[in-house]
């Protein structure tokens, strides 16, 4: 079954263009283009991946975003002219998965979605049990104590990745690497907004982590305290 890629873009050419190159990619594309009604749409499809232009008739880009993220864990590929430091890690601190701006390759894209579908693909690999969190790679799900707790893709990799190691730490470049990956558009305080997310919804006391600990000058650890 192919995946289905949502794309919401009011330049019809431009929209044209990404349909045509997922297209051949092997996705089946939505098209949509002005800003209403997005949220609902999403819930209608169901859509694998969501590629997002900023600037829409209707909803910008950003309120899509925050609208989208409080109802699903779909990635979604920002694409826009507005490549300001401030637009991409407000779109990051939203929930958005990547950040892709115009004039852009068309196969760059295109690799980036299937980096992002790849990512959110079930897996064999087994569920980790650390003090009260449970996380479910497969399910991409997380309980602490039993209660479901909704993350995003990006809050997801993070925490999984470090789960994994406990103890070890990773500088802020390390964690870009392995959740981003090389061809990435972040720097290093988008790590440091997703710790801050992730501990606002793992931890019982953000101010005070049990789970995602700071070394100073070093970077990051994931600790099994409970």
């Amino acid at each position: 079954m192919k995946p289905l890629v949502l794309i919401v873009e009011d330049d019809r050419k431009i929209a044209d263009l990404v349909a045509k190159h997922l297209e051949a990619a092997g996705m089946d594309c939505r098209l949509q283009h002005e800003g209403t009604g997005v949220a609902a749409l999403v819930e209608e499809l169901a859509p694998a991946l969501i590629v997002l232009d900023l600037m829409l008739p209707g909803l910008d880009g950003l309120e899509i975003t925050r609208r989208v993220r409080a109802r699903a864990d779909v990635p979604i590929l920002l694409l826009t002219a507005r490549d300001g430091e401030g637009d991409k890690v407000l779109g990051f601190e939203l929930g958005a998965d990547d950040y892709v701006t115009k004039p852009f390759s068309p196969r760059e894209l295109v690799a980036r979605v299937r980096a992002l579908l790849r990512r959110t693909k079930a897996t064999d690999e087994k569920i980790l049990e650390r003090g009260t969190l449970t996380i479910d790679p497969a399910r991409r799900e997380v309980r602490r104590a039993g209660e479901p707790i909704d993350l995003t893709s990006l809050e997801f990799d993070l925490l999984h990745f470090l789960a994994s190691r406990p103890g070890r730490v990773y500088s802020r470049e390390a964690l870009l690497e392995h959740v981003w990956g090389r061809d990435r558009v972040v720097d290093d305080r988008s790590i440091d907004s997703l710790v801050s997310r992730l501990r606002k919804k793992i931890e019982p006391d953000p101010a005070k982590p049990r789970w995602i600990t700071t070394v100073w000058g070093a970077g990051y650890r994931f600790l099994e305290s409970e």
